[in-house]
């Protein structure tokens, strides 16, 4: 029984059972066709996966771990990865990706699945000679916790970084919490005055009949974000000057941010944590605005349930405790995921060590340069191949030959260090990552009904 409520909270890997049956060939997206075979299938746990396998095999693979979390996924998700990702299987390499079994959060679960579709790869077209995670954006949170929990034993060989959300669930919101209460203190329209109200730490009731669509509507009625500056009302031009001048999140993403901070938290505390509170506003000093001695003032205030905390911490803050080579990509002027969460990981795994960051002046989330994006798998291959850590320079100076092929350009800054996560994110007074629970921790916990990101 306590295995099981486990594996049903934690979404703890299931074990893969060798088949010869491989999974039916589908069409390659566009970009890869005639260069590779296709596969496409469900495991059995609901997700959907998409296998890649180019013709001219290097005998390696590449695990992905998507970003998001998007509310829900479907059969065209992976490929729709896959397509995005086709460089990597252009360069030589098998690819495969799972959807994850749901939509909405949880670390933890999506890892078991990403490490399921390592094992389905195994089991119906032989072990690889070498097999890299690669995760992207909240991917890369998922990635590196895969590697954490399923990485022994030789799994892989080496992770691939981009664009990763590094920090944890813990703390890796908490610029989303600011823009939930500073919104909404210049807004006063989610929810509005006549509406019910809610703590805004849910982000939504669980209940609401909100859409996203919805929650862009209000954002333009306040700040006019969609509108030429021309055509922007005094007050709406304050407001969001305002609003961005506090959270630190720049204007073209803030139409994003404000969907997380809604829809994500109301998945996060409704559906995961059991209407428990992870997040915390007390004692944040906000800054930035017209006039923050009002706004410190005013600004919705609340403590963070410890057991919410505790359990979000559970399931996606890393420990740094990797054994394989690590390599990450991210734009200096990353709008979605700061690049300051690179500090944060860098801090988790205790320094250098096994890691290599490298950082580009370009300022997108999801759409870097293909040629960095080769030369970084590259940098990894060769890293593990001969034991020799590569310095962000020669990644930098090797550019030019995918460019070459691929184009894009390369724009890597090899002397850059992004600044302490604090410096970007608002600390919490006291605020400190959890440390990872114990094996006689977990034991215990596992028998509360409750622990974990429920699935």
């Amino acid at each position: 029984m306590v295995a099981a409520t486990l594996l049903a909270l934690l979404g703890t890997a299931a074990p893969a059972h060798a088949s010869a049956v491989r999974p039916p060939a589908t069409p390659c997206p566009p970009s890869l066709a005639g260069t590779a075979t296709c596969h496409t299938g469900q495991d059995a746990n609901g997700a959907y996966y998409t296998i890649a396998i180019p013709k001219r095999w290097n005998g390696s693979l590449v695990v992905h771990a998507h970003g998001g979390p998007a509310p829900s996924y479907d059969p065209a998700t992976t490929t729709a990865d896959l397509a995005e990702w086709a460089v990597l299987v252009r360069e030589g390499y098998a690819w495969a990706g799972s959807s994850y079994r749901r939509g909405g959060y949880g670390v933890r679960m999506a890892a078991a699945d990403t490490e399921n579709v390592r094992r389905l790869f195994a089991d119906r077209f032989g072990r690889p000679g070498r097999t890299y995670l690669h995760g992207q954006s909240f991917g890369g949170n998922v990635a590196a916790k895969t590697a954490e929990i399923h990485g022994r034993g030789g799994a892989y060989d080496g992770v691939l970084l981009t664009s990763g959300l590094l920090a944890g669930g813990s703390r890796g919101y908490d610029h989303r919490v600011d823009l939930r209460v500073v919104y909404q203190y210049y807004c006063r329209n989610l929810p509005r005055p006549a509406e019910p109200q809610y703590p805004l730490w849910q982000g939504l009731p669980a209940d609401s009949t909100l859409t996203p669509d919805d929650v862009l509507a209000r954002l333009q009625e306040c700040t006019g974000i969609g509108s030429a500056p021309a055509d922007r009302t005094p007050r709406q031009q304050r407001n969001l000057d305002d609003i961005t001048a506090v959270t630190r999140i720049p204007e073209r993403s803030l139409p994003t941010h404000l969907q997380y901070a809604t829809f994500l938290f109301q998945d996060i505390v409704a559906n995961r944590l059991g209407g428990r509170n992870p997040f915390g506003t007390e004692g944040v000093r906000y800054s930035g605005s017209h006039d923050d001695r009002a706004l410190n003032a005013r600004v919705a205030r609340f403590r963070a349930d410890p057991t919410a905390r505790r359990d979000l911490s559970y399931d996606s803050d890393l420990t740094g405790q990797v054994s394989v080579p690590v390599l990450t990509l991210h734009a200096i002027d990353d709008p979605s995921v700061f690049v300051e969460h690179e500090a944060a990981y860098r801090a988790t795994l205790g320094g250098a060590g096994r890691l290599v960051q490298t950082f580009t002046r370009e300022a997108e989330h999801d759409e870097l340069s293909v040629a960095e994006y080769a030369t970084s798998l590259a940098a990894l291959d060769a890293w593990v191949r001969t034991g020799r850590k590569p310095a962000p320079e020669f990644i930098a100076q090797s550019c030019a030959a995918f460019d070459r092929t691929y184009g894009g350009g390369c724009f890597y800054d090899p002397g850059y260090r992004p600044a302490p996560f604090s410096t970007r994110i608002r600390p919490r007074p006291g605020g400190v990552a959890w440390p990872a629970m114990t094996a006689a921790q977990e034991r215990s916990w596992s028998r509360v009904e409750g622990v974990g990101i429920a699935p």
